[in-house]
């Protein structure tokens, strides 16, 4: 019999009911700004060197939240040089929240997005195709390696836009995270159906290595609230086992034997430690910083 599991990106409006929940239990966007604000800066100090237009390329860019501050410190470093920014984005959901984003905020006069609503993989596809090559002075790609089909040739692909002075800058759930724990054990019993993939920092070490590229590893310490699973029927609590396991519903499809194990290990230290009460799953980042 078919299993009744599927992947949470079959419904796309669960999806992101679930990772807005996860954003709001989380620390993770906190996290980040904490790395834009302090050590992004030296990241980029000469990316626009002698230019007198700066072109960055943001692959997933979601809501735009991360990707604003991201220009806030590009034109911090550069100020009055025009910015060219796209977007590689295929949720239109996320595409229309960033576009009311960039309208609420001031500033941006030198900054023009471009909106490319599609994958990663379609967007180099139709580059190929017209035999485009745009070169980028910074290309990021925060947190959307899961949802790549070929993770090492989609980052060759935008490391080779790369301009001389350029940078490409991945990052995404670290190597001693929970959700590194959690996915080697029970990854193959999830409903990936070729739409994500589980990476964590520790593979993409290897790639680059493999590959003989330069880089740098930042770790960023996060944590998620995850006490609402442990209350059976509590519905934030299952949107955060969708989200943890990238299962649609998985509180009601999943074997009940899976259920528990899964249950029983989000509870372990490897996974959550427990805080005044509340079970936080260990939510670390990893931002990788790739040279040209």
């Amino acid at each position: 019999m078919a299993s009744p599991m599927r992947n949470l990106l079959c419904d796309p409006a669960r999806y992101l009911q679930s990772f807005r929940l996860f954003l709001a239990n989380s620390t993770e966007h906190q996290s980040m700004r904490e790395f834009m604000e302090r050590q992004l800066p030296a990241v980029i100090a000469s990316i626009g060197n002698g230019k007198s237009t700066i072109n960055i390329l943001s692959v997933g860019g979601g809501a735009g939240e991360i990707d604003l501050l991201i220009l806030s410190k590009v034109q911090a470093r550069y100020p009055g040089v025009t910015i060219n920014n796209d977007v590689i984005e295929p949720s239109a959901d996320q595409i229309s929240k960033y576009k009311e984003r960039v309208a609420a905020t001031s500033n941006l006069g030198n900054v023009k997005f471009t909106w490319h609503e599609e994958t990663a993989y379609e967007y180099q596809s139709q580059m190929n195709a017209e035999k485009k090559s745009k070169k980028w002075d910074f290309i990021h790609m925060i947190q959307m390696l899961y949802y790549v089909k070929d993770i090492p040739a989609t980052i060759r692909y935008f490391h080779s836009l790369l301009e001389a002075q350029a940078k490409l800058l991945i990052i995404l759930v670290s190597g001693t995270s929970g959700w590194e724990m959690l996915w080697k054990k029970y990854g193959s019993s999830f409903p990936l159906d070729g739409l994500c993939t589980f990476v964590s920092s520790a593979d993409i070490k290897g790639i680059l290595d493999s590959a003989g590229l330069k880089y740098q590893l930042y770790e960023l310490p996060s944590h998620l609230d995850i006490t609402s699973c442990f209350i059976e029927g509590d519905k934030d609590g299952e949107l955060l086992l969708d989200f943890l396991t990238e299962t649609c519903e998985f509180s009601k499809t999943a074997p009940p034997e899976l259920k528990r194990q899964v249950v029983e290990e989000l509870r372990k230290p490897e996974c959550s430690e427990e805080r005044d009460g509340k079970v936080v799953f260990n939510n670390n980042l990893s931002v990788i910083v790739v040279e040209p």
